[in-house]
C-alpha cells in the first residue's frame, strides 16, 4: 500500500544502508521507496539525504539525515490533518 507520505532513497546513498522501513512501523501513513538513483549524484556524494513527499531532507550524517526526516514526515502530516 502507497502511504500518503512517501520516504524516497538513493541506493547509492549512506542512507540506504539504514532499515528505514522501521518508518512505516512508526508511521503507519509512510511508504519508503528504495530507487536506484533519484539524479542528486552531487548531493549525494557529501551529504545524507532523502525526498520526504518530494521535499530534500539531508545531513552530513546518516543519523541526523534520519531525525530530520522524522520532523519533516511529522510536519507533513500535520499539514495533511489540516488540509
Amino acid at each position: 500500500m502507497i502511504g500518503l507520505v512517501t520516504v524516497e532513497v538513493c541506493e547509492s546513498n549512506v542512507m540506504s544502508t539504514l532499515p528505514l522501513e522501521v518508518l512505516e512501523d512508526e508511521f503507519p501513513e509512510v511508504s519508503v521507496l528504495r530507487t536506484e538513483c533519484l539524479t542528486r549524484c552531487g548531493l549525494c556524494e557529501h551529504n545524507a539525504y532523502v525526498y520526504v513527499n518530494g521535499h530534500i531532507v539531508y545531513a552530513k550524517d546518516a543519523q541526523t539525515c534520519l531525525a530530520r526526516a522524522k520532523e519533516r514526515i511529522a510536519f507533513e502530516l500535520r499539514w495533511l490533518q489540516d488540509s
